[in-house]
């Protein structure tokens, strides 16, 4: 996701450019990894294993869910009635089950990071029926329960069984809202609608973290049967596959939606105009969108009586060919959005043939106008650009949390640096494909690290494994999206393409469509790389550190000249040495983290051959120095 500030200061830069206690393993070399207590239990019941992989004895629950949700716009009120049936794969009898009502953030006296406009205020999710494998249960909230609610079985759940879980609610839908809500009087955006099991886990258990506006979410691989009934003339959006687009759209429309799955170009399934003129539904009084999605961690739904629907395809698999649907729900005054199918489309087939270079998983992605710049499975909610090259570059940050977190199964409220690092990541990437490595490195360095390195408050230094439900505003952002990506990046930059490719590759091999943990990513990059690199994982992710290095002098040697460094900071960052020579000649160094391998605090850089040296600089490019005053050195 990205914060309106975020937006704004890549905005303006484009524009300017154009814990608690652990026990260590000691399996992990000399200098073994911080490792809180439960995540030492995994190894010891099998669940996970210290080269990275799952354990003999890894499990997930399951859950499948069947929705129908009533929707009347410009009425606000959304009704809703599912069956859930939960599957305990775990070992444990669950007495008890946590239920997620995320939307409940909306309730007045919610824990929420910041304040909340009246408007956006409001009930939250009504219960109005609960039954436990049919039999009607009592609902109750104590004034305390918000997003996370606890519900005690009539009959534990023992493991290998299953229960059934029938919800029948209603909620009205927010004006003012970020991630979901009222988009415009008659489009409206459902996102977090519905009652969930929460996540429970090998390493924590149930999932009780409340949702605060902030940080993002933790949810089980489920099967989802979505139905969605709207009046006439509103057309659905949705995570899945629409298994009945007959029932619904007239002719010519139906046409061009079948079409648009191979088309190479934009195809304009439903114009404005043909809205207005009820000539894209099928004119029954009540329409029921029926939609169905496997083993994907949500569903979100948009729904408008006048938005414009474009769709086109790309090619996200170049070995088999395989193509993904890319489509475009928008109201007419988003220019942007003209050539949102083109852009979504480009970012959609270079994230699965560069960085990640994973084929994209699912069979289509939807990005919808709206407010939050906010990731879904298959599904996008951005705001409009008048500079189509930003409007792409959003788009494809948002689009790269399909890797991370959907298809991996990230605990986004724990560990935001692991699937918003990663997006990161991958936005600097195909940022320097599609702007230029200057311009690129620009908009990240203001972007994405200037606030944090110029910044010597302690929050900004607090290690990144810091648990990231216990952090707010600048700690959050930075922990969760500049320092990870530096991280990565200077991964990459250390081990090459080839090395990078083939560990981030393993590791998505290895839990993709699970639910893995920081500790399983170290240890898998330690394991496919062959590398004891726990000296680069403390230094970047578990200790308080920064990026400051320095030149002290230049000596020569028999062998030619030796530059000493030092590391101020401590984090183990990438740099180029600019030399100037004597006789006015140049030349740039450059060196990997592995500088600092040997000797976190100091190192040498031996220049060969009779030259002699004017002058050094470092240059971090985007591992930004927070002390510039140290980086430079002239002979005397």
């Amino acid at each position: 996701m990205m914060t309106a500030a975020t937006r704004r200061t890549a905005l303006i830069a484009l524009l300017a450019a154009i814990g608690f206690h652990g026990v260590p393993l000691p399996a992990q070399g000399s200098d073994p990894l911080y490792t809180p207590r439960a995540i030492r239990m995994t190894y010891q019941k099998g669940t996970r294993s210290l080269d990275g992989r799952p354990g003999p004895n890894y499990w997930q629950n399951h859950g499948r869910y069947r929705i129908t949700l009533t929707a009347t716009p410009p009425d606000r009120m959304i009704r809703g009635a599912e069956q859930i049936t939960y599957i305990n794969h775990s070992p444990d009898t669950l007495r008890t089950l946590a239920i997620k009502l995320l939307l409940n953030e909306h309730k007045p006296g919610a824990p929420r990071h910041g304040g909340a406009n009246p408007a956006y205020l409001g009930p939250g999710i009504i219960i109005d029926r609960f039954a436990v494998n049919g039999a009607a249960q009592p609902w109750s909230e104590a004034p305390t329960t918000f997003t996370t609610a606890t519900v005690r079985l009539p009959v534990p759940l023992n493991p290998a069984d299953s229960v059934q879980l029938t919800f029948d609610w209603h909620y009205q839908l927010a004006t003012v809202s970020n991630r979901e809500g009222a988009t415009d009087s008659t489009a409206f955006f459902l996102a977090y609608f519905y009652p969930r099991v929460a996540v429970y886990d090998d390493y924590n258990g149930w999932d009780m973290i409340n949702f605060t506006g902030s940080q993002e979410f933790y949810s089980d691989f489920n099967d989802y049967d979505v139905t969605v009934r709207v009046p006439r003339n509103v057309t659905v959006w949705g995570t899945g596959t629409l298994t009945n687009p007959g029932e619904v759209l007239q002719e010519p429309a139906l046409g061009r939606y079948r079409a648009s799955f191979t088309a190479d170009s934009t195809v304009h399934v439903a114009t404005p105009a043909e809205m207005a003129a009820r000539q894209v539904t099928r004119q029954d009084s009540v329409l029921s969108w029926h939609f169905t999605a496997t083993n994907v961690p949500d569903v979100t739904f948009a729904l408008s009586d006048h938005w414009a629907w474009d769709a086109g395809s790309t090619v996200v698999d170049a070995v088999t060919g395989r193509r993904a649907s890319v489509q475009a729900a928008y109201p007419d005054s988003a220019s942007d959005y003209h050539v949102m199918v083109r852009l979504a489309g480009e970012g959609l087939s270079w994230l699965s043939s560069h960085w990640p270079g994973v084929p994209y998983p699912y069979e289509k992605t939807t990005i919808v106008l709206g407010f939050a710049d906010m990731e879904y499975p298959m599904m996008v909610n951005d705001g409009n650009f008048r500079d189509t090259t930003f409007a792409r570059f959003v788009a494809a940050h948002e689009l790269a949390h399909t890797w991370f977190p959907f298809y991996m199964g990230i605990n986004e409220s724990r560990y935001a640096f692991m699937d918003e690092g990663w997006a990161t990541t991958f936005e600097y990437l195909i940022n320097q494909a599609d702007m230029g490595p200057a311009r690129a490195a620009e908009l990240f360095k203001q972007f994405r690290v200037n606030g944090w390195i110029h910044d010597p408050s302690p929050l900004e230094d607090l290690p990144i494994i810091t648990p990231e439900d216990m952090l707010a505003g600048s700690a959050y952002g930075n922990n969760a999206y500049g320092k990870p990506a530096l991280g990565y990046l200077a991964l990459k930059d250390y081990l090459g393409d080839s090395m990078f490719r083939r560990v981030l590759h393993g590791f998505i091999d290895r839990w993709h469509g699970k639910h893995p943990i920081p500790w399983d990513f170290f240890y898998t990059v330690n394991n496919l790389s062959g590398r004891n690199l726990n000296w680069f994982w403390k230094s970047w992710f578990f200790d308080n550190s920064y990026i400051d290095l320095g030149v002290t002098g230049v000596t020569r040697t028999a062998r030619g000249q030796t530059i000493q460094l030092v590391n101020v900071g401590g984090m183990p960052a990438p740099f180029d040495l600019q030399l100037t020579f004597t006789d006015g000649t140049t030349r740039t160094l450059h060196q990997t983290a592995g500088v600092w391998a040997a000797n976190l605090s100091r190192a040498t850089v031996t220049v060969p051959g009779g030259k002699t040296i004017r002058s050094v600089r470092i240059d971090g490019g985007i591992w930004v120095d927070a002390d510039m005053t140290n980086n430079s050195w002239k002979a005397r």
